[in-house]
């Protein structure tokens, strides 16, 4: 097998989450593009058309499987429903994922001594519980499969300190010590259990970030490469842990975040702009 065949999922069964917009919606373009016939997960199959009909155009089966993950059963009978459709799974990309928010959906920006409980309970929900629920449900059919693999979508967040996002941060970080466990849990059976973690990334969630001056300014400043990522640039990296080109990586956590977790973000010395945020600390 040549080099560039091993990044192929031709008739591989793959089920996203998250798969509506931004980094979800451009991995499940990636996989199909791959070869990987698709389950798509979000919170309305109305919201998933846009991606299904993009996959589609790769001349790959696509199945809508929409459910809200803040509920564990909920996150399960996703999996079920994918696998049925599919005839089983060998690859599960899980991308969902929230910040706390507002009634309206604007994140909320507060530090951990005057978020809510209810909004750390939230992110808690859909974060991690639902994770782990998805992994559950997940693992008869990935140790039924002979190409196997997990990919979670934590976030640089999950690495490096994050200032009012503690309840995202901590959640992020607890997919990356999950994906440890679990690859080396599920090593036995053949299974890949990986995270990709984005930095800062130009999606409907950060909306409120990068369209703030101050903001951006401050959280590119810590980043080498000074800019926002793009959610197509973390598609490669989500092909290449979920095909036969990293059949011998498991356990890791591949941060695609322009450097902004190399220490001080690789500036060290270099002037920042204040955090916008600093009243509230």
């Amino acid at each position: 097998m040549s080099t560039l065949a091993t990044f192929r999922l031709d008739g591989a069964r793959a089920l996203v989450t998250g798969a509506s917009r931004g980094i979800g919606q451009a991995v499940a373009l990636a996989l199909a593009e791959a070869g990987a016939e698709l389950a798509l997960s979000a919170r309305s199959a109305e919201a998933l058309k846009g991606t299904a009909e993009l996959a589609v155009e790769h001349g790959r089966t696509v199945v809508l499987v929409p459910g809200d993950l803040s509920t564990t059963a909920v996150a399960g009978q996703v999996v079920d429903q994918a696998a049925e459709a599919l005839g089983g799974l060998d690859v599960v990309v899980h991308t969902a994922g929230i910040l706390p928010a507002e009634p309206d959906g604007t994140p909320t920006m507060l530090p951990l001594q005057y978020l809510p409980q209810p909004a750390w309970d939230e992110v808690v929900a859909v974060n991690l519980n639902a994770t782990a629920a998805l992994c559950r449900q997940a693992f008869p059919y990935l140790a039924a499969s002979a190409r196997p693999s997990l990919l979670l979508v934590s976030s640089v967040a999950g690495v490096v300190g994050a200032p009012m996002m503690e309840a995202y941060a901590a959640t992020k970080a607890a997919q990356i010590s999950l994906v440890r466990s679990l690859a080396t849990g599920w090593a036995r059976h053949g299974i890949r259990v990986n995270a990709l973690c984005p930095g800062w990334t130009r999606t409907d969630m950060t909306s409120f970030a990068y369209d703030n001056g101050p903001v951006s300014d401050w959280l590119t400043a810590h980043v080498p490469l000074g800019r926002w990522a793009r959610p197509e640039e973390m598609a490669p990296a989500a092909l290449f842990l979920s095909s036969p080109a990293a059949g011998y990586l498991t356990g890791q956590a591949l941060l695609v975040d322009g450097g902004l977790s190399t220490p001080d973000g690789g500036l060290a010395g270099t002037p920042k702009p204040p955090s916008p945020f600093a009243a509230l600390a």
